[in-house]
């Protein structure tokens, strides 16, 4: 199965799922057969004044992560994102990682065909 990318507050599956996509804390990238993970920082966006939903999608790209579960993405993020064949999955930042990985296994995810939050600049 593919690596899941799961927005996170803290390097935790028991982490809270971050609602941001671009400004979140960080990502665990998951393999949801072993449930092993690796953690990527995105502390560097949060203090970015724009660019930051296209500089997360791009580490998401890297990761070889094929799946993003989050909260919100923006246009921005959501057009990188699919450029890059990453399937969306938006407001899922009401548990913990492994719960939203758990929702995926399960089939309970709908996978968006557009972003949920507006731009910060037009």
């Amino acid at each position: 199965m593919d690596k899941i990318a799961v927005t996170c507050e803290e390097n935790s599956l028991d982490a809270q799922v971050d609602p941001r996509f671009g400004r979140a804390a960080g990502f665990l990238i998951v393999d949801p057969d072993t449930m092993e993970f690796e953690y990527i920082n995105n502390g560097s966006t949060q203090v970015m004044a724009q660019g930051a939903g296209i500089q997360a999608a791009e580490s998401i790209a890297k990761s070889g992560a094929k799946i993003l579960l989050t909260g919100n993405v923006g246009p921005k993020a959501f057009q990188g994102l699919e450029a890059a064949g990453i399937k969306i999955g938006q407001n899922l930042d009401s548990g913990t990682v492994r719960q939203a990985i758990e929702k995926f296994k399960a089939g309970d995810v709908d996978f968006a065909s557009s972003h949920n939050k507006t731009g910060h600049w037009k």
